[in-house]
């Protein structure tokens, strides 16, 4: 400041015009940032205020905050480049960007920016693209005691306190599972109890099964297996092919965190069905579920693999599981048996029972003869693999 009560605006490189600010139009955190011992040593050096004179600080901080974000991403594509911003064609191999993930609040302020100023690029000819960004994911915020989880308001909750309770990996499972990214996440300290234990359920299924994991059978006939064994692995990999969708292309990692839930309890279910238990099997399910788990819980998932699958690796460092589809097919399925869209009961038929099959297994159950009684059958409704709905006057 000078004592005419102007900030001190930048200098002009061509003529050597010195510009000011009224006071009061810059912050009084950016008047405290010039003013410190760092911001003197980065000035370029003293100026002389254009209205009085009197000695004044050159402004040297001019661009809006967002300027450098803008664009920011290009200058990733060749960021060691010191003959130019970026190279045109390194750029247009990486960009655009796959995945923008923003808060609502960057709706208008980056998210516009770094559109306008790629569209400058474009006429420009620096780039080949439209848009920066391919797809767009707006994230909720935290709530916490009805209001946005926030310093001012003094409803934070601290990470030191839950890192030491709990451990990170607690964290971060909660966080992703209470709410689907795009929506507001009310934070729970119950919520993240229960991301704790179950961390706990899957430490536990690793170890009782560390036995027959420790045989390190890779392989196994899936031709020849039990009806426990088929149960385990069509929830194995029908878990595969959900999770890998809900993460690749819906972004659900809750629904993705409720299915490897619905995982561990088939682990479970089949540790007490299973008089002999599969090795093979079982060693495909537990290091399969580690590696699906390792996104959301790191630390975890490779203390159990290098502890349980393999010491000289990391999960990290694996492919991801990929689906059979094979698995996914059942030999019978349970049917719903209706007279008049009334449920009259149940039956387990084979998959591939065809709708003339159905109506005869339907027409056969006691049940559903004695329902129909002295009535006409007018019309038989199949819907193979669900019910079989018999309409009756």
């Amino acid at each position: 400041e000078t004592r005419d009560g102007l900030e001190p605006g930048p200098l002009r490189d061509q003529g050597g015009v010195s510009m000011a600010v009224p006071k009061g139009k810059v912050s009084k955190a950016r008047r405290d940032k010039r003013r410190s011992s760092h911001w003197k040593l980065a000035a370029p050096g003293l100026v002389k205020c254009p209205k009085c004179g009197a000695d004044a600080t050159r402004e040297t901080d001019t661009m809006d905050t967002f300027l450098c974000s803008s664009w920011y991403y290009l200058r990733y594509t060749d960021a060691h480049n010191d003959k130019m911003p970026f190279d045109k064609e390194l750029n247009n191999y990486w960009g655009p960007v796959d995945q923008y993930i923003g808060g609502i609040e960057h709706a208008i302020l980056h998210l516009l920016y770094s559109r306008f100023f790629v569209k400058v690029l474009r006429d420009a000819g620096l780039v080949d693209y439209d848009e920066p960004f391919s797809n767009l994911l707006t994230q909720g915020m935290v709530i916490k005691d009805g209001a946005k989880m926030s310093k001012s308001l003094g409803n934070v909750v601290s990470p030191e306190e839950i890192l030491s309770k709990y451990g990170a990996d607690t964290a971060r499972l909660f966080i992703l599972f209470a709410a689907p990214p795009e929506r507001e996440l009310e934070w729970s300290d119950q919520g993240v109890e229960g991301s704790f234990r179950f961390l706990n359920r899957i430490w536990r299924i690793v170890q009782a099964f560390e036995a027959v994991l420790a045989q390190k059978v890779t392989e196994y006939d899936h031709s020849n297996l039990s009806e426990a064994d088929k149960d385990l692995r069509r929830v194995l990999h029908s878990s595969i092919k959900k999770v890998t969708n809900d993460i690749e292309t819906r972004f659900n990692f809750n629904t993705a965190i409720s299915t490897m839930m619905e995982l561990v309890n088939a682990l479970y279910a089949y540790k007490e069905a299973a008089k002999e238990p599969n090795a093979g099997l079982v060693y495909e399910a537990i290091s399969d579920l580690i590696k699906m788990m390792s996104p959301f819980v790191p630390h975890i998932t490779e203390e159990l693999w290098r502890g349980a699958i393999d010491a000289n690796s990391s999960v990290h460092e694996q492919s991801w599981p990929e689906c059979d589809e094979e698995a996914l097919k059942v030999d019978n399925v349970e049917i719903v048996l209706q007279v008049n869209g009334k449920v009259r009961g149940r039956l387990t038929v084979p998959a591939e029972a065809t709708k003339e099959e159905l109506e005869k297994i339907a027409m056969a159950d006691a049940n559903v003869q004695a329902h129909i009684g002295d009535a006409t059958v007018r019309k038989v409704i199949c819907v193979p693999g669900r019910l079989v709905n018999i309409v009756a006057k």
